[in-house]
């Protein structure tokens, strides 16, 4: 994997807290990218980059203590993305979500998508955390968990909208550290 990433000339980083505007624009692509692949990422077919990158600026400026927003970049740009966030809950300090694992269509197939939650899986336990949920609609991510030692917790039909309108399980996930 490492190789693979390497001769691509891609690495990844940790989104400092109020991220470059050039940051908002490529996760905004990125996430534009995705659904125009058909990918139940929580956003509908038709969505624009101007939305996109509103959706990000909220979530990022809503950041709670001890997220993490990592990104995957190459010479064109963010490629790939990935963000821990944390439980709100007082009762739940030791969980954390894993959330919006996204790779650019032109960067799929080299091993960012295991780079990128081994990533996160290494910030979530350096964080403290000892529990890591997630869920899923795509069955090429289901392989990745399962490869990466996740354990299924169950699935929920019809959980969510595809971008086109189809309905589409959820896979729920979940990971002790």
């Amino acid at each position: 994997m490492a190789n693979a990433l390497t001769a691509h000339a891609i690495r990844i980083d940790d989104l400092p807290p109020e991220p470059l505007p050039a940051d908002l624009d490529g996760l905004a692509r990125l996430l534009c990218d995705a659904v125009e692949s058909g990918a139940s990422v929580s956003f509908m077919a038709g969505l624009t980059v101007a939305e996109a990158r509103d959706f990000w600026a909220r979530k990022l400026a809503s950041r709670l203590a001890r997220s993490a927003a990592l990104v995957a970049r190459d010479a064109g740009g963010i490629i790939g993305t990935v963000h821990l966030e944390p439980a709100w809950a007082p009762n739940q300090p030791h969980r954390a979500e894993v959330a919006k694992l996204l790779v650019h269509r032109r960067a799929r197939r080299l091993g960012l998508g295991e780079a990128l939650m081994t990533g996160v899986t290494t910030r979530a336990a350096a964080e403290g955390f000892s529990l890591l949920t997630l869920d899923t609609a795509s069955a090429d991510a289901e392989r990745l968990y399962r490869r990466l030692g996740w354990s299924e917790a169950g699935v929920i039909p019809g959980f969510a909208l595809n971008p086109d309108g189809t309905p589409c399980d959820t896979v729920l996930f979940f990971k002790t550290l």
